[in-house]
């Protein structure tokens, strides 16, 4: 069988190709004509050729779904599920960020495929059951086509969780009181028609006002850590490695740390125990690569058999959300490098700002004692008298 190849475009720009080599790995190479610098932190241009040896690279693997899209994207292609490259080049032309993939044969072309719900051309990373969506002349939110915009993502319930939608808006708007709204990707809630379902959507920010592409890097791609059996890949590090992928990548490193800071506590209180390397990203903005705004954030705490435990290890070790406390913290922004006084501005802050959002969980007074708010506040409460003293 002979090996295929894809060329990579940067920003709609030919940068490179990828191709299968005999061993079973892939080699990315950069054109030689190529002198718009790196199109990743893990492909350095002044190296020209980046070889990984089983498999497809990280960078690329990460570029794909895991879960329901890609099971639809697959049926749909009559692809092989687990063919990361034959997905790639059926739907990588748009993918998240500026990086796309496609036939070297067909750079122009897409794939005969009309179902709304594959998206041919285009995907998303991500297990959780999700859409790329635009917003028509009549402000509903439609499936994205082959051509034209796509600057949302719709995210829906499992099939086995109905409260996914409420419980993402809910922590989200409980972030963004804490942060401030500018941390926190923009979202609203909506039905869409074609799935019968109502929709968390999120606004796209690796896509300028223009619809233009931004670079945007998670910090599994950043890491080169392959997706794993069952997508596990992304749980193997400790979120000490996201702060050195920002001491290193970030142009204002000093203030990335600060946010990145802020940001681990908040999704602690907020019974985030899924915040795993795909939820930290690095953004393409005017001075150069920033952390971007915070998406995906879920009370993950609420739901029975999810495991407790946060996604990454801290301090040399996994560590359950209960035994996620103050001193936790305190050691963990210490060995980052953040100063004490940033520190200590970061807890105060945090106790005043959780204090003046506590109406946003506030439980309906017509709501019994196990419902959906009261179980949502009790875990943040919770976790505020351990981490914020309060």
């Amino acid at each position: 069988m002979a090996e295929r190849s894809a060329n990579i475009l940067f920003k709609d720009e030919l940068a490179g190709i990828l191709i299968e080599t005999v061993n079973g790995g892939t080699r990315f190479t950069y054109h030689s004509n190529w002198s718009k610098g790196d199109i990743a932190c893990c492909f350095p241009a002044i190296r020209r050729e980046h070889e990984w040896a089983i498999g497809l690279h990280p960078f690329f693997q990460h570029l794909g779904p895991e879960g329901w899209l890609r099971e639809e994207q697959a049926r749909s292609a009559h692809v092989v599920e687990e063919d990361d490259l034959g997905l790639l080049l059926r739907y990588g032309a748009d993918c998240i960020g500026a990086v796309s993939v496609l036939p070297p044969d067909a750079a122009g072309s897409l794939p005969d495929i009309t179902e709304a719900t594959a998206t041919p051309g285009r995907t998303v990373s991500g297990v959780q059951k999700k859409l790329l969506v635009t917003r028509d002349e009549n402000n509903r939110y439609t499936p994205a086509t082959a051509i034209g915009p796509a600057s949302y993502i719709a995210k829906f319930n499992s099939d086995r969780i109905d409260s996914l939608v409420r419980n993402e808006a809910l922590s989200l708007r409980w972030t963004a009181a804490i942060l401030g709204e500018q941390e926190v990707t923009k979202f609203t809630t909506s039905f869409i028609e074609v799935i019968g379902e109502t929709a968390l959507i999120a606004t796209r920010f690796d896509r300028g006002p223009n619809g233009e592409k931004l670079r945007l890097e998670d910090c599994a791609q950043i890491l080169s850590k392959p997706k794993g059996q069952d997508y596990a890949g992304k749980y193997d590090a400790a979120y000490e490695d996201i702060a050195a992928i920002i001491r290193q990548h970030s142009v204002r490193g000093t203030i990335d740390l600060l946010r990145f800071f802020n940001r681990l506590i908040v999704f602690t209180l907020v019974g985030n125990c899924d915040a795993h390397l795909k939820n930290f990203s690095l953004l393409e903005t005017g001075a150069g690569l920033r952390l971007s705004p915070a998406y995906d954030v879920v009370n993950t705490a609420l739901y029975d058999g999810f495991d407790q435990t946060l996604a990454l290890s801290i301090g040399g070790q996994k560590v359950h959300l209960e035994a996620a406390g103050h001193d936790l913290f305190r050691r963990f922004g210490k060995d980052i490098g953040l100063p004490e006084r940033a520190v200590d501005l970061t807890f105060a802050q945090l106790r005043r700002r959780v204090a003046q959002a506590e109406k946003i969980i506030m439980p309906p007074p017509a709501e019994q004692a196990d419902g959906f708010r009261h179980k949502f506040k009790e875990i943040v409460d919770n976790s505020c008298l351990r981490i914020l003293e309060t």
